[in-house]
C-alpha cells in the first residue's frame, strides 16, 4: 500500500523525468523536423499523416481498455488478469495486422494509398504487434509509479526513429524513410522495455477476469474509439477531398504546434492518470494535484505557443529552403490556439477518467466527434484546408465544459492557476510582434526577439505571480 506521501515524491519525479525526457525528446525532434522539412517535400510529409491517421483508426481495437483498467484498479492486479490481458491484445494485435494487409484493395483504389505509402501502412500494421508485447511491462511501471524508468523506452525509440528517417531521406528514399524508420523504432522499443522490466510472460484466459476489466475498460475504449473517429478516420475522410500538399500544409502546422503540448502536458499526462487514480479517495491531496499540475503545464505551454505563433514567419523568412511552408502558417496559428485551450482541458478529462466518471469522459469526446464532422468541413468549404485548423480552434472553446464537470467532484480553483500565464503571454506576443515589425528578419534579430520577448514574459509574470511562482516551486521541492 502507498502512502500519499510515497505518492506526491514519486509523482513529482515522474513529472521531473517525463520533463527531462521531454525535453530531450523535443530538441531532437525540433532538429528533426527541421531536417525532414528539408529533405522532403510538403507531398511527403501529408502521405505519412494521412497514413498514420488511417492505421490510427485501428488503435482502439488493440486494447479494449483492458491496460487502463489494470491502472486505475485499486487492488494489485494477479498474474491471471496480467496474462489474460497479454493474451487478448497479442490476438488483437495479430487480427489488427491481418485486416490492414486483407484491406489492401481498399487501400489501393478507395483511399489512393499504394506503392511506398501502402509499405509504410504495412509497417506501421505491424508495430501493433510489437507495441502490444511492452504494454504488460509499462502498466507494471506505471502502477508502481515508476515513471522514470518508463521514459528510457520512449528515448531510444525517438533516437532510432528519427536517426533512421533522416538518413533515409537524405539518401532520397522519400516516404519509405518512415517505414524503416517505423519498423527500428518498434524493435527497439520492445528490446530496451524488457531489458527495464520484465515479467512472468505468458498466456491465460480467464473469463472472470476479463469481465472484472471490462467493465471499466470497455466505457474507456468506447471514448478513445470517438476519438479515432473524431481525429484519425476524419484525416484520412478529408484526405480524399483535398490534395496531398495541401494535406502537407495541415500536417506540418499541426506537428509544430503540438510541439509544445508533447512538452508539457504529454509529461504531465503521463503522470497524472496512475497518480490520479491513487488519490482518487484523498479529495483535498487530489485537488491540490489537479491545481498543481494546471499551474505548471500553462506556465509552459503558453509562452511555448505564443513564441511559436510569432516567431514562425521570421524563422521560415531566414532559413530559405522553408519558404515552401509558408502557405501553413495560417493553419499553425489556428492550431496553436487549439493546443492552448488542450493544456488546460486535457489534464481535467483525465482527472474524470482516473476518478472513475468515464462516462462524462465519453459524453464530452461524444460531444467533440459531432462538432468535429459538423463544423469542419463548413470551416474547409468556406477557407480551404485552412479550415481544418480554424474549425480546431472554434471547437477548443467548449473546453470550458471539463472545467465545470470536475467542478462537481472536485473544488478546484481553475482562474488563479492560468490568468497570470495567460497575460504574460499576451505580453510576449505584443513585445513580439514590435519586434518582428521593427527589423528586418535574420538569424541575429530572431535570436534577440526570441530573448527580449521571452524576458518581457517572465518579467510580467514575476509582477502579477512572484508570491504564487515562489509557494508552488516551493512545495515541488519541500519534503
Amino acid at each position: 500500500m502507498q502512502t500519499i506521501e510515497n505518492i506526491r515524491k514519486r509523482s513529482i519525479r515522474g513529472v521531473i523525468g517525463y520533463a527531462l525526457r521531454s525535453l530531450l525528446l523535443q530538441g531532437i525532434g525540433f532538429v528533426a523536423q527541421l531536417l525532414l522539412g528539408y529533405y522532403l517535400v510538403p507531398a511527403d510529409f501529408g502521405v505519412f499523416f494521412v497514413v498514420t491517421s488511417a492505421v490510427n483508426v485501428f488503435t482502439f481495437l488493440s486494447d479494449i481498455g483492458l491496460a487502463a483498467s489494470l491502472i486505475q484498479k485499486k487492488e494489485e492486479p494477479t498474474l491471471l488478469e496480467l496474462r489474460t490481458t497479454f493474451t487478448v491484445q497479442q490476438g488483437l494485435a495479430m487480427l489488427i495486422f491481418l485486416v490492414i494487409v486483407l484491406l489492401t484493395p481498399f487501400w489501393i483504389h478507395v483511399s489512393k494509398i499504394s506503392g511506398q505509402s501502402l509499405y509504410l501502412l504495412y509497417a506501421l500494421g505491424f508495430s501493433f504487434v510489437l507495441a502490444s508485447l511492452k504494454t504488460i511491462p509499462s502498466i507494471l511501471l506505471e502502477r508502481e509509479l515508476k515513471f522514470n524508468t518508463l521514459v528510457f523506452p520512449q528515448i531510444f525509440e525517438n533516437l532510432v526513429f528519427y536517426g533512421v528517417a533522416i538518413w533515409a531521406a537524405s539518401q532520397g528514399k522519400g516516404v519509405s524513410s518512415y517505414t524503416y524508420a517505423v519498423l527500428a523504432r518498434g524493435v527497439v522499443g520492445v528490446v530496451v522495455m524488457y531489458a527495464l522490466r520484465s515479467w512472468k510472460i505468458g498466456f491465460s484466459f480467464s473469463r472472470q477476469a476479463l469481465q472484472g476489466l471490462l467493465r471499466f475498460g470497455v466505457a474507456f475504449q468506447l471514448n478513445d474509439f470517438l476519438a479515432r473517429i473524431k481525429d484519425d478516420f476524419f484525416v484520412v475522410f478529408i484526405s480524399l477531398m483535398i490534395k496531398d500538399t495541401e494535406m502537407g500544409y495541415i500536417s506540418w502546422s499541426k506537428r509544430w504546434s503540438m510541439f509544445p503540448y508533447q512538452f508539457t502536458v504529454n509529461s504531465v499526462m503521463a503522470v497524472t492518470f496512475p497518480t490520479f487514480s491513487r488519490l482518487q479517495d484523498h479529495p483535498q491531496q487530489l485537488k491540490r494535484a489537479i491545481e498543481k499540475s494546471m499551474f505548471f503545464v500553462t506556465l509552459l505551454i503558453f509562452p511555448l505557443l505564443a513564441g511559436l505563433a510569432v516567431f514562425s514567419l521570421p524563422l521560415i523568412e531566414v532559413l530559405p529552403r522553408y519558404l515552401k511552408w509558408q502557405p501553413a502558417l495560417f493553419s499553425l496559428y489556428f492550431f496553436c490556439v487549439n493546443i492552448a485551450w488542450a493544456g488546460i482541458s486535457t489534464p481535467l478529462t483525465n482527472t474524470l477518467s482516473a476518478i472513475g466518471q468515464i462516462n462524462t469522459t465519453l459524453r464530452l469526446m461524444t460531444m467533440w466527434t459531432v462538432l468535429t464532422w459538423v463544423v469542419t468541413p463548413i470551416c474547409m468549404y468556406f477557407f480551404g484546408y485552412h479550415g481544418f485548423a480554424l474549425a480546431s480552434a472554434i471547437i477548443s472553446f467548449t473546453s470550458i465544459l471539463p472545467v465545470i464537470y470536475v467542478k462537481r467532484f472536485v473544488a478546484i480553483s481553475v482562474l488563479d492557476q492560468v490568468w497570470r500565464q495567460f497575460v504574460a503571454s499576451l505580453a510576449l506576443i505584443a513585445v513580439g510582434i514590435f519586434w518582428n515589425t521593427s527589423h528586418i528578419a535574420s538569424v541575429s534579430s530572431l535570436a534577440q526577439g526570441i530573448l527580449i520577448s521571452g524576458t518581457s514574459f517572465l518579467v510580467v509574470i514575476l509582477l502579477f505571480g512572484y508570491k504564487k511562482v515562489i509557494f508552488e516551486f516551493g512545495t515541488l521541492l519541500r519534503k
